[in-house]
């Protein structure tokens, strides 16, 4: 009798878990578009990420933000920038000066989805809290379990290697180590290999923002004679690709497959001065920049449902991800909880083709200022870029200062904010509505202070950077 019932709860339990989707998130970090070979990259191959176009749903027109800071919060919180309050960079390890990406202040999407019963884990890069002054932020932000490349931090040389000899952070101890003689991308995918190993009968969420292809550039493992700035770049996304391969092998072999949904991006534009052939086209590396080659990323999504070899020109930004994975693993958000983002969920089952929405948002760059205050957003009203499916603009100095259509000139290099043609009027009014719609003033990031710290920053300096 006893037996039967183990085995009848065992099955509720495999049953419960098969109901519940895994959920994979991976996130390069500076890889533009034009360096994947699925979307017309020239002179570089991308397998395993052309595999993934080819098992699921490639979109053409998603966007991140076009800085790390800005998209990391923007896809935490579901809430755009003007929001949330970082609209520009704040390196919270190095930098300090009381600033956080506060639990107690921002709700993320992998709190309510390990409070819907999944196991969370998190591997490769944060950088908006500092582990030393918050060891356990982690899983106060919703991870249970992560191996973190702890940020450059103040007063810290080693902190600064994400790469050989990398400086990890590790919740099986609370405490950072120079992994000597290690590569720090193969430290981070392991942990991702390991983790859904031990959590493959239950339902789980992986967060994996990896470390590559972020400067300094570096020789890989595979290509260890690279030396030039090009070579060493190259050789990083190829690796790049090699990781989120094995991820895709250990998923198969250990057949949760086919009840994952794993969606692959990047965090915004590749870095300045590495420039690729896409398309018949050369695009530079517009990392920071407004311009599409800043925000415009790469984007895919495998999974049950999601129809293989489809391509979508469906609009969606980071705010989305939010609600969509809220939406996925069923998880519900509270009902004060201003989201920002559409889930994208009906798009990537082919229940509403043209997607929720039409327009999306780019905005922010460069390091935050610093007042008596704490940290503030650079301008009142941050330069943003608004676009649909076509049409552009470019929000500079609070007013609307340029047009362009994306589809005769994707390079935007002729601007219509002075056309007569009604098309493009039409585009024009409609822009600028959505950008009436938006608050007055951007919001300040929200945190308590934490205490000073040798190492913090003072305003002097990091206005000397801004200005």
């Amino acid at each position: 009798m006893l037996l039967r019932l183990a085995l009848s709860l065992a099955l509720l339990a495999t049953l419960h878990a098969a109901d519940k989707p895994n959920i994979v998130f991976i996130m390069v970090d500076d890889l533009g578009p034009e360096w994947v070979s699925s979307y017309g990259a020239e002179g570089i191959e991308t397998p395993n990420i052309d595999k993934l176009v080819e098992r699921g749903m490639k979109f053409e027109n998603a966007y991140s933000m076009p800085q790390c800071t800005p998209t990391r919060a923007t896809l935490l919180t579901g809430q755009y920038p003007f929001r949330h309050g970082w609209t520009n960079h704040w390196d919270v390890p190095r930098w300090g000066a009381g600033c956080h990406f506060d639990p107690n202040r921002n709700m993320t999407f992998a709190r309510l989805i390990r409070d819907a019963g999944y196991a969370t884990g998190i591997a490769g890069k944060w950088q908006i809290n500092d582990f030393r002054i918050q060891p356990n932020v982690l899983f106060e932000h919703g991870f249970d379990e992560w191996l973190m490349w702890t940020g450059f931090e103040g007063d810290n040389p080693p902190s600064a290697e994400r790469y050989w000899d990398a400086y990890v952070y590790s919740s099986a101890d609370r405490r950072s180590r120079t992994a000597t003689g290690q590569f720090g991308p193969d430290l981070y995918n392991d942990f991702v290999l390991d983790f859904v190993g031990r959590h493959k009968d239950e339902p789980m969420l992986v967060y994996y923002p990896m470390a590559l292809t972020h400067g300094p550039l570096v020789a890989t493992p595979h290509e260890p004679f690279a030396k030039t700035k090009l070579e060493m770049h190259r050789a990083m996304t190829r690796y790049t690709d090699y990781l989120v391969g094995r991820v895709m092998r250990r998923l198969e072999e250990l057949g949760v497959w086919e009840n994952t949904y794993l969606f692959f991006t990047t965090d915004n534009g590749t870095s300045g001065g590495i420039d690729n052939r896409m398309q018949g086209r050369t695009v530079r590396g517009g990392k920071a920049k407004l311009t599409e080659n800043g925000p415009r990323e790469p984007f895919v999504v495998t999974g049950p449902g999601v129809a293989a070899g489809s391509t979508t020109d469906a609009l969606t930004d980071f705010s989305d991800l939010f609600p969509t994975f809220l939406e996925l693993a069923g998880a519900q958000a509270p009902t004060d909880l201003v989201i920002d983002g559409r889930s994208i969920v009906p798009v990537i089952h082919g229940d509403d083709p043209a997607g929720p929405r039409e327009w999306i948002l780019a905005m922010g760059y460069g390091p935050a200022r610093l007042d008596e205050q704490g940290v503030r957003p650079v301008q009142d009203f941050t330069d943003r870029v608004v676009r649909d499916k076509r049409y552009k603009i470019h929000v500079l100095d609070g007013k609307v200062a340029k047009l362009y259509d994306l589809r005769e000139d994707p390079g935007e290099q002729r601007n219509l904010i002075g056309s007569a043609q009604p098309a493009h009027r039409a585009a024009l009014a409609k822009l600028s509505a959505v950008v009436a719609g938006f608050p007055a003033k951007d919001a300040r990031p929200r945190y308590d202070p934490l205490p000073p710290q040798p190492w913090d920053i003072t305003p002097e300096e990091i206005n000397r950077k801004v200005e």
